[in-house]
């Protein structure tokens, strides 16, 4: 009986030993690879404190602009200050916005009239903190000698006026900017597309010059045929003026020069039988454009008058709804008589556009300005020179930033 008792706690005892041996192992072998694998975790955070400290140091850059944005109060409290200093910034920072334009040469073509209608109105608001409305009275006499015409001017300056009163012109700068703008709204009249070439709505497009003795018709209907062709526009020319030699010769040498046919008529022909041979001509070769010369006549002569009408109608008999374009030329330095001249012929035959030339030649650029406020018609080119390069396509905002830009804003074009 006592073996048994011994025997049973000598098995207790075993059991016991057996159950703590094989929980000892078990706790001995994970601790082996936890201790090994927290070196490598060790290693790896030793890593990241480096990107994390890089990265909070990053945010604690951040925090000061985080402070200033949410910082209403400081905002708020100098609310007094911003109002005055953004009404300084308003006007240098209007011109800057406008873009860019190559006028360079345009600006130089027009160098007359800068130096003199332009420099003296820009005289007039240099130096200015503060706009006097009487300098509106001062600028009316200098628009009125320089050709712009009295319903122009007065509509200008009244405009000029209501925004004086209402304090919307402080200083120079938005009196100057006031003129640039009230510029290019006069002279972009005209329906969309108007102002500028001349268009070729259809082949061939009929193109019939008139205008007084003298302002270069001849010479601008070879300008034109010159533009035509380096477009690659195929050209006939119709020498209408019948009554002048030098004429008709002078329009075949410019069709020698650009490879274009000239159909012409005997001397003293009646010029509506030259301008019906050309179309019909012009129709069965497929040109692109015809431009038909007609011999300069004075606009106080009825008789003349009703001659270049009657040439007209006689183009429409031999094309349906030609001619398609029907361009005055108008010599600038004539001033206030090529408005007349610009009434008596619009009266006459319906004008679609205006061509100014000898621009260069005249201090006196307001006549632009006058010539389509008061007709309500659009320049298509400017002449500028002899050359043939020097009839310009008109581009309203073009002109308006040659004829007004500052002078530092030239010399930064240049």
């Amino acid at each position: 009986m006592t073996l048994v008792i011994i025997l049973i706690v000598v098995a207790v005892i075993a059991a016991g030993a057996y159950f703590a041996l094989a929980r000892k192992p078990p706790e001995r072998l994970p601790t082996a690879p936890e201790r090994k694998e927290l070196p490598e975790r060790a290693e790896k955070p030793a890593a990241a404190p480096s990107k994390r400290a890089e990265a909070e140091r990053v945010p604690s850059a951040r925090p000061k602009p985080v402070e200033e944005a949410p910082t209403p109060e400081a905002e708020a409290a100098p609310t007094a200050k911003p109002p005055s200093a953004a009404p300084a910034a308003i006007p240098s920072a209007a011109p800057p916005s406008r873009p860019k334009r190559d006028v360079t040469a345009l600006r130089k073509g027009l160098a007359a009239s800068r130096g003199g209608f332009i420099a003296k109105l820009r005289a007039l608001v240099t130096g200015k903190k503060e706009i006097d409305p009487a300098i509106l009275e001062q600028m009316e006499e200098v628009m009125l000698s320089s050709d712009v015409g009295v319903q122009t001017t007065h509509a200008i300056l009244g405009r000029l006026k209501e925004r004086l009163e209402k304090h919307e012109l402080g200083d120079e700068n938005a009196v100057w900017e006031a003129l640039r703008a009230e510029a290019i709204d006069i002279l972009s009249v005209g329906e969309s597309g108007a102002v500028g070439a001349v268009r070729t709505t259809s082949k061939p497009s009929i193109v019939l010059m008139v205008g007084v003795n003298g302002v270069g018709k001849t010479t601008t209907i070879g300008k034109l045929a010159t533009r035509a062709r380096e477009s690659n526009k195929t050209v006939m020319l119709a020498a209408g003026d019948t009554f002048r030699a030098a004429a008709v010769q002078q329009l075949e040498v410019w069709g020698k020069r650009v490879g274009a046919d000239v159909v012409k008529g005997n001397p003293n022909a009646d010029p509506g039988a030259v301008a019906f041979e050309a179309t019909t001509k012009a129709k069965e070769a497929g040109v692109d454009l015809l431009f038909v010369d007609t011999a300069g006549r004075l606009h106080t002569k009825t008789p003349l008058m009703d001659e270049i009408k009657k040439v007209k109608k006689t183009i429409g008999k031999a094309l349906e709804g030609a001619p398609h374009e029907t361009l005055l030329v108008l010599d600038a330095t004539t001033g206030q008589n090529a408005l007349t001249q610009a009434a008596q012929f619009k009266e006459a035959v319906d004008l679609t556009g205006i061509i100014l030339t000898k621009l260069d030649g005249t201090a006196k650029g307001g006549i632009v300005l006058g010539v389509c406020d008061s007709l309500k018609l659009p320049v298509r080119y400017i002449g500028l020179g002899e050359r043939a390069e020097d009839l310009r396509v008109f581009e309203p905002e073009d002109f308006v930033e040659a004829l007004f830009g500052r002078e530092e804003e030239a010399v930064a074009a240049e």
